[in-house]
């Protein structure tokens, strides 16, 4: 397991070091405070006036009173490699790798200590407390579930092993809902925390590292699949309802409000208006200096765990009282490739418009013949087939983040060029249907 993280270290410093070289931006977001590392921070959690900070050697406690100015005023060593984290009263419950739960009494904050802890069988990697249990993802060992009743005494209380590598929990109610890597999601009845079981899963496109629940809807952060929306009010057939792909590699979720936040990895810090679950769009994001994996919200504040870097970030410009009062505006025409990339049968083409624009996507042949397109109909008889002769049909688009899907069922596997034309923009690219 060390042998792992000396490598996940290296290959991370390559990137932050990519990073580094490269002009930092953001759109409504804004640093207000950050602290830097010598050793790897996976996840973060913030009650009150402190942040718990999980620094794989240690749990970090800072003061946050002062957004712009955090200081550290306690720590206390774990004998693992801390993963996660999550505060309940005058306890942080650590998921410490693979010496398993760690109970942290944190009642005096510059005094931290060990009260309890309670081995799991894999290596545990994320945490949630509901009531008197502690719910733990314990990687290849599925969902562990520990009773907390007495901290300096907590013990086994029921496990489920989830077919995946559990990385991630969140808890709703009766049920703990499980970031399963190549799993995706697995929603589970803890009605019984001695005998929990699975109530339902969905299979997302990507692998399933964060995840968060509110009312009825669970957010997935799936890795190169961006953010995934769930429909969950139906445990037992969970639905996914929206998503959107995000540029970096989602790792980490939190929502508050009708924002999600998710820690995009080298991508940094991306907030996701979710007024209309089924059209998400991108309200701001902040390019991190390290490698976000972890993220939590208190107010109109992110908190995110970033590789070597702990920062606190102002997103109340991104996050308006009124959700839909403000869209992301880019600042320039930008298209993204397209995904799924080999596709069958459908893909999506995401772009971006400083201002309105007539849009036409246009897709080819390696013969050069116009195979199919978006908003495109046969120019005279015909059904649209390969052998058709198609004409553009311009729609219009608003200035902002839009997409395009594109329906290969009635062609044959191959490469295919399309051709994205936007007012006085074009761009073009490859693509492989594979069926």
């Amino acid at each position: 397991m060390r042998l792992n993280f000396v490598f996940v270290s290296v290959c991370a410093v390559m990137l932050i070091l990519a990073r580094l070289a490269q002009a930092q931006d953001s759109l409504n977001v804004t640093r207000l405070g950050q602290l830097g590392y010598w050793q790897w921070v996976p996840s973060v959690a913030v009650s009150g006036s402190y942040a718990y900070v999980a620094e794989v050697v240690s749990l970090q406690i800072v003061d946050i009173s002062n957004p712009t100015a955090p200081y550290v005023v306690g720590f206390c060593d774990t004998p693992g490699w801390a993963q996660g984290v999550a505060v309940s009263g005058s306890y942080a419950y650590v998921a410490d790798g693979e010496m398993g739960l760690q109970v942290i009494n944190i009642s005096n904050p510059a005094a931290p200590f060990v009260e309890g802890y309670c081995s799991t069988p894999g290596y545990a990697r994320g945490v949630a407390v509901s009531g008197s249990y502690a719910f733990v993802a314990d990687q290849g060992w599925g969902l562990r579930i520990v009773n907390i009743s007495n901290p300096a005494a907590p013990f086994p209380a029921g496990f489920y092993d989830t077919p995946g590598s559990a990385w991630s929990v969140a808890v709703s109610g009766s049920y703990v809902y499980v970031a399963d890597r190549t799993a995706g999601l697995r929603i589970v009845n803890i009605s019984d925390p001695s005998a929990p079981f699975e109530a339902g899963f969905y299979d997302t496109p990507g692998e399933a590292y964060g995840v968060a629940v509110t009312g009825s809807y669970a957010y997935v952060a799936d890795s190169n699949a961006g953010l995934r929306i769930l429909n969950v009010s139906h445990p037992a057939s969970p639905v996914e309802v929206g998503h959107y792909n995000t540029p970096g590699y989602a790792e980490g979720v939190a929502v508050s409000g009708s924002y999600a936040y998710v820690a995009d990895s080298n991508s940094g810090l991306r907030i996701i208006n979710l007024y209309n679950p089924a059209g998400p769009f991108e309200a701001g994001y902040y390019n991190t200096p390290g490698y976000a994996t972890g993220v939590v919200v208190s107010g109109s504040y992110a908190f995110v765990a970033d590789a070597y870097y702990f920062g606190i970030y102002d997103c109340s410009q991104a996050t308006p009282v009124n959700p839909f009062e403000q869209k992301s505006i880019p600042k320039s025409f930008a298209i993204h490739p397209p995904f799924p990339n080999p596709f069958n049968p459908t893909t999506t083409i995401r772009f971006t418009l400083p201002q309105a624009a007539r849009v036409t996507l246009e897709v080819f042949d390696i013969g050069g013949r116009v195979v199919g397109a978006h908003g495109m109909r046969p120019s005279g008889g015909g059904g649209g087939s390969a052998g058709a002769s198609l004409a553009p049909l311009q729609e219009w688009y608003p200035a902002g983040t839009q997409e395009m899907t594109f329906d290969g069922s009635d062609l044959p596997s191959g490469v295919y060029l399309y051709r994205l034309t936007a007012g006085a923009y074009t761009a073009s690219g490859k693509m492989v249907l594979l069926k």
